[in-house]
């Protein structure tokens, strides 16, 4: 009885100190999201947590400390949203494909907060390395099993002539203008239609796989237009 209450109060410490580390950083993004960057203080950040400044100064040494692990969360949260969908579809390279699509348009990762919080950063990046490698991190690997699973079918279709890295060029440019109108439009940004969109995108490239609707091809021989 006793053993068991020596291991469970320092489980239960633990535990407190993780929920009061994640309450701070989702009061970071909200207040990236509201305030912009550079007018984020502690101060902000602690009200908006409902706690007080020297539970954020015995959390994180700095406000940098906090941006970057606030960023590392972004990044984290993202990488485990496309890993999920795709342990969620099926195993042909054209569900793999399409399922790292919707993923990114999820409302979990792809919503006005988080996108601006992302802007906010991608702003700094350039004069701050160590963001530029999260971001950096974030984007490679999503792109490398992109690229992996559009080179499979090229392959599979055959798709002569089709260049794996110039369609992840292709649909990183057309995701990335998407999100920007999730942030500067938000009332009639559809993620529906946004998926659509890079769906027809795909759909000229890969006929044998995809219908001009999106929809898969169903005919096992896929025959070309």
């Amino acid at each position: 009885m006793g053993s068991e209450a020596v291991v469970e109060k320092p489980r239960r410490r633990t535990e407190s100190k993780a929920l009061r580390r994640q309450q701070l950083i989702d009061s970071t993004i909200d207040s990236i999201a509201k305030r912009g960057f550079a007018e984020t203080t502690l101060a902000d950040v602690a009200a908006g947590a409902g706690l007080s400044r020297g539970i954020v100064n015995f959390h994180f040494e700095s406000k940098e400390q906090l941006l970057i692990e606030t960023l590392r969360h972004l990044s984290e949260e993202y990488r485990r949203n496309w890993q999920k969908a795709l342990d969620r579809a099926g195993k042909s390279p054209i569900e793999g494909l399409l399922a790292l699509i919707d993923a990114d348009f999820d409302p979990a990762v792809c919503n006005r907060k988080k996108v601006a919080v992302w802007y906010a950063f991608w702003g700094e990046a350039k004069s701050r390395p160590t963001y530029l490698k999260l971001c950096a991190d974030r984007d490679e690997a999503y792109s490398q099993m992109m690229r992996a699973m559009i080179a499979d079918l090229v392959q599979e279709g055959p798709y002569p002539g089709v260049d794996p890295d110039l369609v992840v060029t292709g649909i990183a440019a057309m995701t990335d203008g998407l999100w920007l109108d999730v942030l500067l439009t938000p009332k009639t940004a559809d993620r529906k239609q946004s998926i659509a969109c890079v769906r027809l995108f795909l759909s000229g490239l890969f006929p044998r796989h995809l219908k001009q609707d999106g929809s898969l091809v169903t005919d096992p021989e896929r025959s070309a237009p």
